[in-house]
């Protein structure tokens, strides 16, 4: 029997009607007067003056600057007075912007909770200060960065659709801790930012979190619904004139030694040693172009393994320094659209990525595979008061992949305070092979206002994709749009998509084809007045219809969350019941071990209920557990799912993370279990001086991996790396772990700068 049609006619026309009102609204809304900011001057040093980073404070400029204080809490008591109190201070010269700051803390050193210490992680469970700037003033883009007590370093690049938290910038700090709190002193080179140099002024912001307390405060924008990274309604400093990039020339040359060898493939011990160079030039203060030549990314952080027990592909994201530099201005509208590939899927639907241009797919094979980059191009920033993103890579003939030629660009041309209409280009061409060369292009544009009804956010966002394909000219498109309204109370999105049977952006990543997708959501976020137990609930519909290109139903999805509860202490706890219904359009292969599958026929249909319990507790306790149990309908069996993560915060320092993933699934065709084991002790002896250890194992591959990796960073910019990977594959014949392949690299990176 034909399963029944699908009518969208009628929900097609609701949403376009929809998104065109909100359109209308959102370009007549007035835009945030900058009357309404805070804003700090900054304090020029002499020409006799210095500042020694050491966290003191104690020099002249110092006690001269303006300072900035009087914080607002976000949490717990919104726009009430923070309970401890920040001073802010900004100092510069004509190369470097410093930053002063003072937190105040009534038990002194011994309130701090300050664990981590290693460059670019999370600071989740430590009290912490973080400040955004925005350097064109465009409310739209900028640099984050974030210490704690301890003086760990993160930063990121801020774009539209988020970080690009792999991002690392060329800056120092130093810390102090004292019985009155704590105090540090950042020194932010001005040739590590691109800027306007016709502007004197910048938007910048600053918040502070005391962990014990789980309090969050912020000097300019405490509504629930703005934040630290809403650039819209940062505060500004002023007063930033005469300042230099010096030539905007960086020379960063690497070498690398590495021996390995691969039993296995009766590849026998070798070794080799390699020189490359990268070279960064800012030609106006706005735009910075970079060329690297003999690139190798020895240092590269192992993927996380999953286990993947979905019909599609696994995204795994980009941790390529030269992919990663300024990847925010190659992000576009459509869902998982990130430069980076920095990805999580989001209560929106867009679990189901397409993106036209995804870095991972240059020097990479689709199994993580690298192959040699003989050079590669970029400038990004903006060129003509326009944001510009431009790419060209040439890789080379390696590990039986053909060397090619990659090219991107994006431009989104600014419209509004907070909207743009951008275009995109992709080409891969294999060149020497004869093959034919393939291209993208891409229209997209956002709609956006953060004073809809006066103090709400409203987005309309829209994207069109064609990928020719050759002696194809049908089915090569994908489009969609989406609406949304995300607040603090009331969140709503409604995202609708249409990818076409032969869509394949040929420098991109989509995971699957062939079908048409609606997704409404609303969630419920309301916080109880006056408990002392409870922070907030969350209550969340999540719809998810899909059909075939001529609107038959092939599924419907429903997750219902009838409670997420926060705690004031920071813990988490919450259920969702998810009934779900599916027939396949493909034939479903399941991996459940080496060498071993389960297939179900396409044309199947299912029906099942799922159920899921999930917690999480305060990050900053010493054990921390998050976790999930899911239960329920599976393909016409069962699976039980249990997801578990523990850290256990022994010293500042000094970490072990694990994580385990078990299925149990039964099925008419098998049963079957699969396993996930993660154990990753790290010691951060300092900020600069760190030792990480990862070790995984999956019964779905039957492979154990361990990379050891350990990173000296003499000063900012200046970088030594050990990496040691291994890799044992469960061979059942031999009933033991046989060495698969291991790799030792040792790097050496340093930074020249004119």
């Amino acid at each position: 029997m034909r399963p029944a049609s699908f009518n969208l006619t009628p929900l097609f026309c609701l949403f376009v009607s929809t998104l065109l009102t909100a359109t209308v609204v959102a370009a007549q809304e007035p835009t945030q007067g900058s009357s309404e900011r805070r804003t700090i001057v900054a304090e020029r040093l002499t020409v006799s003056e210095s500042i020694t980073l050491d966290g003191q404070l104690d020099e002249a400029v110092w006690r001269r600057a303006q300072m900035a204080s009087d914080f607002r809490q976000i949490d717990p008591d919104n726009g009430m007075p923070a309970t401890e109190s920040t001073e802010v201070r900004i100092a510069f010269d004509s190369n470097t912007m410093y930053l002063g700051v003072i937190a105040h803390d009534s038990e002194g050193s011994r309130g701090l909770t300050r664990y981590q210490k290693r460059r670019d992680e999370y600071l989740q469970s430590d009290d912490k200060v973080v400040w955004t700037i925005d350097t064109f003033l465009d409310g739209r883009s900028g640099y984050f960065f974030e210490t704690n007590p301890s003086g760990a370093m993160s930063d990121a690049l801020i774009g539209t659709t988020g970080q690009n938290r792999q991002w690392d910038g060329i800056w120092d700090e130093r810390v102090s801790r004292n019985a009155n709190g704590w105090a540090f002193e950042v020194a932010i080179p001005f040739r590590t930012l691109n800027f306007n140099p016709n502007s004197d002024t910048w938007g910048f912001n600053i918040s502070r979190s005391i962990s014990r307390k789980n309090e969050n405060t912020i000097w300019m924008g405490w509504a629930r619904n703005q934040g630290i990274q809403r650039m819209t309604n940062a505060g500004q400093i002023t007063g930033l004139t005469n300042v230099t990039q010096g030539h905007g020339l960086d020379i960063k040359p690497y070498i690398l030694g590495t021996a390995q060898d691969a039993p296995l493939r009766n590849q026998k011990l070798g070794g080799d040693g390699q020189a490359g160079v990268d070279l960064f030039f800012n030609p106006t203060p706005a735009l910075r172009t970079n060329l690297t030549l003999n690139t190798d990314f020895a240092q590269t952080e192992v993927d996380q393994r999953q286990v993947n027990l979905t019909r599609f592909s696994l995204l795994y994201p980009e941790k390529r320094d030269f992919f990663l530099d300024g990847s925010t201005f190659f992000d576009f509208a459509s869902p998982g659209a990130s430069g980076s590939g920095n990805f999580r899927a989001a209560d929106t639907g867009s679990d189901l990525i397409i993106n036209p241009f995804f870095s991972r797919r240059i020097g990479l094979s689709d199994t993580g595979d690298p192959q040699k980059i003989l050079y590669g191009t970029k400038a990004t920033g903006q060129l003509g008061g326009e944001d510009v993103g431009v790419l060209h890579v040439r890789t080379g003939d390696d590990n039986q992949l053909i060397g090619e030629d990659f090219t991107a660009a994006r431009q989104p041309r600014r419209l509004f305070q907070q909207s743009y209409v951008g275009a995109m280009y992709t080409r891969r061409d294999p060149g020497a092979s004869g093959l034919d060369a393939r291209h993208t292009m891409g229209l997209d544009f956002r709609l956006a206002t953060s004073t809809f009804r006066r103090d709400q956010n409203l987005s309309v966002n829209g994207w069109y994709i064609n990928g020719t394909q050759p002696g194809i000219t049908k089915g090569t498109e994908a489009y969609g749009a989406s609406l949304g309204l995300p607040n603090d109370k009331w969140n709503l999105n409604f995202d609708v998509r249409s990818v076409g049977e032969n869509f394949n952006p040929a420098v991109g990543f989509v995971t699957r084809n062939a079908y048409r997708r609606y997704v409404p959501m609303v969630t419920y976020s309301p916080r109880p007045a006056n408990n002392t137990v409870v922070r907030q609930f969350n209550f969340k519909v999540l719809g998810d219809v899909q059909t075939t290109l001529d609107n038959t139903k092939i599924a419907s999805n429903l997750t219902i969350q009838p409670f997420q509860v926060e705690l004031a202490a920071g813990d988490q706890f919450g259920a969702q019941i998810m009934p779900r219904s599916e027939r396949l359009d493909s034939p479903f292969s399941i991996n459940i071990s080496p060498g071993r599958r389960v297939t179900l026929p396409i044309g199947a249909r299912y029906d099942f209920l799922r159920y899921q319990v999930n917690w999480r507790t305060a990050n900053r306790r010493k054990v921390a557990f998050e976790g999930r149990y899911e239960a329920g309908d599976f393909y016409g069996g069962t699976r039980d799912e249990f997801v578990t993560n523990i850290t256990f915060r022994i010293l500042p320092g000094i970490f072990v993370y694990t994580a385990a993933e078990l299925n149990k699934i039964t099925l008419a065709q098998a049963s079957f279990t699969t396993r996930l084991f993660r154990v990753v002790p790290e010691l951060q002896f300092t900020p600069f001086l760190t030792w990480v250890n990862n070790v995984q194992y999956d019964t779905v591959s039957g492979v154990a991996g361990w990379q050891s990796r350990f990173r000296w960073i003499v000063k900012p910019g200046n970088d030594i790396y050990v990496v040691y990977t291994h890799n044992w594959l469960d061979d059942p014949l031999l009933a033991q772990f046989a060495t698969q392949d291991r790799r030792l690299s040792t790097k050496a990176l340093y930074t020249y700068r004119f």
